[in-house]
């Protein structure tokens, strides 16, 4: 029994006495795939970890104030915006953020999961191809590109005498407010005029632009299923419907996991520039447009109606909130996934 355990003793110090000789080995080895690794890092750590020492502002006085040295200032930010002179503005732009994913998740994310399934039932391989480029392609498009076409299909007078082919529908449909100005009853000059057709343009917008490319992985995922699983499921007579039901779906459901966790982590990360493209100078639509990336672009000195450095930390102590809510989401669903399959990010 001694001589076991020395024994044992003996092989792990000689372990850990060659650990750095097999790390050579292996960087000497694999040195290629090392020297790509070092602009990804550069990246993390000039943009990721840098910057997370700015965060401290959050908690300081600015130099506006009559302390020029960021002295330490607590909580008092974060007091401000949750129940400050800036507590309505930042909760209607959290209140738009949540709607606004929450639409994106529940509408947005089975899109291309069913594109991924009508693409693998395409057998022609030649014209699936062409199918799946064209669906591709709306991502690749400049976001000012696309921005600029749906606003010329909101547009009324600026579109021409009709006004935009989206215009002319709202207003067929009686979609559009009808204001008085200077004694002159008038429709709005746009579609996105009005802040409640915002939401449905900004998903639609969204989904015809990501889907195609969203549905790769979801794509791959299908075709990693083993066609014996399919051929087993005919012979026992199930119809394509419970094919899809008993083998397709069951087969993408770590990809589907996975995806899905990663999708929530970001359900309150949406992007300023799409929204600002959009509304423009379109005031009213900041009622269901303004999520809480536009709050603190405002916030950070770009709008001149916030500007200065108590602005900026306002703005970085929402961002700061913002990103604390989306690691408890990811964390939260990451210990679902854990606890009702085998599958989980970490």
């Amino acid at each position: 029994m001694q001589k076991t355990v020395e024994t044992n003793q003996d092989v792990v110090d000689l372990v850990e006495k060659n650990k750095w000789k097999r790390l050579g080995v292996t960087l000497a080895k694999d040195w290629r795939l090392y020297v790509l690794l070092i602009p990804m890092l550069l990246f993390l750590i000039l943009f990721k970890y840098i910057p997370v020492y700015g965060i401290l502002t959050g908690f300081k006085w600015g130099a506006d104030n009559t302390n020029t040295n960021y002295l330490w200032n607590g909580l008092y930010w974060f007091n401000r915006i949750f129940f400050g002179t800036d507590a309505s503005i930042f909760w209607r732009s959290f209140r738009n953020t949540f709607v606004n994913s929450m639409y994106g998740l529940i509408v947005g994310f089975p899109i291309p999961i069913i594109l991924a399934l009508l693409f693998s039932e395409v057998k022609v391989l030649w014209y699936r191809s062409i199918l799946q480029v064209c669906a591709y392609l709306p991502h690749f498009v400049s976001l000012t590109v696309v921005t600029t076409i749906i606003r010329l299909w909101c547009a009324g007078v600026e579109g021409g005498a009709a006004g935009g082919w989206l215009y002319s529908m709202c207003k067929a449909f009686g979609w559009l407010d009808y204001e008085t100005a200077g004694g002159t009853a008038t429709y709005a000059n746009s579609v996105l005029a009005r802040g409640k057709l915002f939401r449905p343009i900004y998903q639609i917008s969204g989904i015809w632009e990501g889907a195609g490319y969203g549905s790769i992985v979801y794509f791959a995922a299908i075709l990693a299923i083993s066609p014996t699983s399919y051929e087993a499921a005919r012979i026992d007579g199930a119809s394509k419907m419970q094919q899809i039901r008993y083998v397709t779906f069951p087969g993408m459901a770590p990809t589907l996991t996975i995806m899905l966790i990663m999708r929530i982590g970001h359900i309150l990360n949406v992007g300023y520039e799409k929204v600002i493209l959009l509304v423009g100078d379109q005031q009213n639509a900041w009622e269901t447009a303004d999520v809480v990336s536009t709050f603190v672009y405002r916030m950070s000195g770009r709008d001149p109606n916030y500007s200065g450095a108590t602005y900026s930390q306002v703005g970085i102590v929402a961002d700061l909130f913002n990103s604390i809510i989306a690691m408890f989401l990811v964390l939260g669903a990451n210990a679902i996934s854990r606890r009702v399959s085998s599958t989980s990010l970490f």
